[in-house]
């Protein structure tokens, strides 16, 4: 994929010209984002079963700690008492989920710092 890459890279295409023999699915990428959070892990969890309908834990031996899945699409793990992490493959409904969550993490620590 790389070699495929470089050689799209090498030439830049005119406008309207079609560039072809390129296929790359983005369902194979994973990603995972660790996120600052020293707050407490049920009570993210708590906070974000209002905003999302789907908010399952998960066992402990399946995810190696406290963890919970969002949607089916997105899993919150409990790293440290000082991050969490967000894993997920990536596709467009993935992306909005994880852009969802990161947002409503980010207001959860507003609301905490600001009562402090």
């Amino acid at each position: 994929m790389a070699k495929t890459i470089r050689r799209l890279a090498e030439k830049t295409p005119e406008v309207g010209e079609t560039v072809s023999d390129f296929l790359l699915s983005t369902e194979n990428i994973s990603q995972r984002i660790t996120i600052a959070y020293s707050g407490a892990f049920g009570v993210l969890k708590h906070r974000l079963k209002p905003v999302f309908e789907s908010v399952e834990s998960l066992p402990d031996e399946e995810s190696e700690g406290p963890a919970f899945r969002v949607h089916e699409r997105l899993t919150v793990k409990y790293e440290s008492e000082k991050h969490i992490s967000l894993h997920r493959r990536s596709d467009p409904i993935r992306d909005m989920v994880s852009d969802s969550v990161i947002i409503s993490i980010l207001l959860i620590l507003i609301l905490i710092t600001s009562y402090c």
